[in-house]
């Protein structure tokens, strides 16, 4: 674990948490918690339920039973602004941008609903810091940035808001691997600065790298949780859908168990 986040609180906690989208049973007794500092890395394959984890987590979904803690404060139930407030800060999946305004324009307007902090150049200067290639930009419209750009962007606009943990959704999508590369530098050296991490990805190698421990989700369960180590001895199995040729796992469905997670809600 890193040792910034040794012995310290819990900053997320998720207790025996279902969700459901309507009739659409997403997740069944799922329990996860990250320490202050530390990065969890929360794996599966498509369609598994990471991304209902991560909208449960930063208050975009309520849980339909179970309860969600952050910093020993329980927000279940609680609108997203009340996660926001607190310091979760969700970076989803996609390119979140506003692509008629200049990269340093689409920063400033990440405080327009944080009016505590006071310092927002300040802020912006740190994240052009940890991407240097948005410093070169800053100028520039959002829309005319290639797709890594853009990915880096939507991860900086919540960085500016120093969040106490960050939930990053699958943001090595479509991303060329030099461009993953940079990003999960830049977590690395977010995480080290003792913000914390849950990492939504599908594919393990940058996130076993960086994580402290790993969750597993499987048909919207909790399949394994522990120590990169032992989830990397895993067989490559476990990130297959299920009914995959390949796939190990004989479990029946959960009654109401979804055959595959839903988008997420658009972005505008």
């Amino acid at each position: 674990m890193n040792s910034a986040a040794a012995g310290l609180a819990s900053v997320l906690e998720l207790e025996h948490v279902d969700a459901a989208y309507g009739s659409f049973r997403a997740l069944f007794d799922v329990s996860l918690e990250v320490e202050a500092g530390s990065a969890v890395a929360l794996v599966g394959a498509n369609g598994a339920g990471k991304s209902s984890v991560a909208r449960v987590a930063s208050g975009l979904v309520v849980p339909t039973a179970g309860r969600v803690l952050v910093a020993g404060q329980d927000l279940t139930g609680a609108p997203a602004h009340r996660f926001a407030r607190a310091g979760i800060a969700h970076a989803p999946e996609g390119r979140a941008v506003f692509a008629t305004l200049t990269v340093e324009d689409n920063l400033l307007l990440a405080f327009r609903n944080a009016p505590e902090i006071t310092d927002a150049r300040a802020s912006v200067a740190e994240a052009f810091d940890l991407f240097p290639r948005l410093g070169e930009r800053r100028g520039q419209l959002a829309g005319t940035l290639s797709g890594g750009e853009q990915r880096m962007l939507t991860l900086a606009r919540v960085l500016v808001l120093r969040p106490r943990l960050l939930v990053a959704d699958e943001l090595s999508l479509g991303l060329a691997p030099l461009v993953t590369a940079e990003v999960y530098q830049t977590l690395r050296r977010v995480r080290d600065a003792g913000c914390a991490l849950l990492i939504v990805e599908q594919h393990l190698d940058h996130a076993l790298e960086l994580a402290d421990e790993v969750v597993v989700i499987r048909k919207g369960e909790v399949g394994f949780r522990g120590a990169p180590q032992d989830a990397a001895a895993l067989s490559q199995s476990i990130l297959l859908p299920s009914g995959h040729p390949a796939a190990t796992d004989t479990d029946t469905e959960p009654a109401g168990s979804p055959a595959a997670e839903p988008p997420p809600p658009e972005v505008n």
